[in-house]
């Protein structure tokens, strides 16, 4: 570790320029000598190199969601290529050199740090041994050495030998509960932070590289930090500690604000969005109008969480914009819904025409029912020939024809209406045969 840190060794002199220059201002609050004063100096070093990577960071996003919009040529090379393996990631590569992405660009923010990390041991490995590093003179080695966080020195280390510690007023006891319980928290918020990135802003309907990079990630940092914590010095647990947690906090901001889409992350996002958007008739923020901008873009290529907001904007009578505004709906415009029935944008469900019957379902009626086309053919004929008294007790003492007659059959319509133009009485034999 001594020889990586003395490869860093041109960076170390800022570093422990801007560690005293922070310890001047805490060091008149809380006292020079006090942990306080050492602890803050390191923690606002972390945030200061934090928010000088930024930049950095913003990049890294860039570059993540350029990667989520490869995703489905990547899943037709995997489809294509299922087979081949050796071939499958040659044309993921020609992929990633084509379009000018990096699946390892989630590892810059870390690289990027890795000097100021190295640095800062550097100089706190110094002060344990005694050495003046870059901007720590004498006065303010002895200082940093007086100064204990929660009991454990500084520049002590979980290892560290019981007359060192008793050099530093300080008990090996108080120091090794200390840094464990540094080395746990940190490895802790580690893992957390990259399983809070799988489970929740990855798109899991395409399997990538890069998803099996992260996973990886995921398991195999927390424990580098176990195993490299315990040669660590206190200051430097600190300073890993408070780097874990910038990181979760700001992560954790990016998913809830900008999630990757098609992950779990963005349908818990257009959901608020949703609620927002219908409760105040627009969209409010810039932040919120770029995504609406770009669910509008996607047309036919959106995914079911897209998909379901534009839906429930319509059926709140809202229509989103290609400028990523949402405005009133005036015209009843009917959106398909996510189980495919048709609404209108008023959210009134739209009138389902009967399905038409065939033949054979016609037919197959009911004994109860009556046949609509016999008493039709009935009630057309004219009553002329009969006075209304006889017509009436026609009616009464005639039986339901739905109760002892069957349903006839197709074709007995034609002829029960011709065999009622008859006249009446003894009807003439067809043929002599049969008197």
């Amino acid at each position: 570790m001594d020889t990586i840190a003395s490869l860093f060794s041109f960076i170390t002199w800022p570093v422990s320029w801007v560690i005293v220059q922070f310890h001047t201002v805490y060091g008149a609050i809380f006292g020079p000598d006090t942990g306080w004063a050492w602890g803050l100096s390191i923690v606002s070093l972390v945030i200061l190199i934090r928010i000088c990577l930024i930049p950095l960071f913003v990049k890294q996003i860039k570059a993540t969601r350029g990667m989520q919009t490869l995703q489905p040529e990547m899943k037709k090379i995997q489809e294509r290529y299922k087979n081949d393996k050796q071939r499958q990631s040659e044309e993921m590569m020609k992929l990633y050199k084509e379009t000018g992405t990096n699946p390892l660009s989630s590892c810059l923010p870390i690289l990027a740090q890795s000097p100021f990390f190295f640095a800062l041991y550097h100089v706190l490995n110094g002060i344990a041994s005694g050495d003046t590093i870059g901007a720590v003179n004498q006065d303010l080695l002895e200082s940093a050495q007086k100064a204990h966080i929660f009991g454990a020195p500084l520049a002590s280390k979980f290892f560290s030998s019981e007359s060192d510690v008793a050099a530093l007023s300080a008990s090996l006891t108080d120091v090794r509960v200390v840094t464990a319980i540094m080395i746990v928290l940190m490895s802790a918020s580690q893992f957390f932070t990259q399983r809070q990135l799988m489970t929740k802003n990855v798109d899991t309907t395409v399997k990538t590289p890069f998803m099996q990079q992260q996973k990886m990630l995921m398991y195999v940092f927390p424990v580098m930090f176990a195993v490299f914590g315990v040669n660590f010095p206190v200051g430097v647990l600190v300073y890993w500690l408070t780097t874990n947690v910038w990181t979760m906090g700001q992560q954790m901001y990016v998913i809830r604000n900008n999630p990757t889409p098609g992950s779990k992350a963005q349908a818990s996002y257009l959901e608020r969005l949703h609620k927002s958007v219908t409760e105040h008739g627009k969209t409010r923020r810039r932040g919120e109008k770029a995504i609406v901008k770009a669910i509008v873009a996607k047309g036919r290529d959106r995914n079911e969480a897209e998909r379901k907001f534009i839906n429930g904007l319509n059926k709140a009578g809202l229509a989103a914009q290609a400028d990523g505004n949402v405005v009133k709906s005036d015209t009843a415009v009917a959106a398909q819904s996510a189980d495919g029935s048709t609404v209108t944008p008023a959210g009134q469900p739209k009138r389902q025409q009967p399905k038409r019957q065939s033949k054979s379902q016609r037919q197959a009626k009911p004994a109860g029912e009556t046949d609509s086309k016999t008493s039709l053919t009935k009630s057309d004929e004219p009553q002329d020939a009969e006075p209304a008294d006889k017509q009436d007790a026609k009616q009464q003492a005639k039986p339901a024809a739905g109760a002892k007659k069957p349903a006839q059959k197709s074709g007995s319509g034609g002829r029960s209406k011709a065999q009622s133009g008859q006249r009446k009485g003894p009807q003439r034999p067809k043929s002599p045969s049969k008197k």
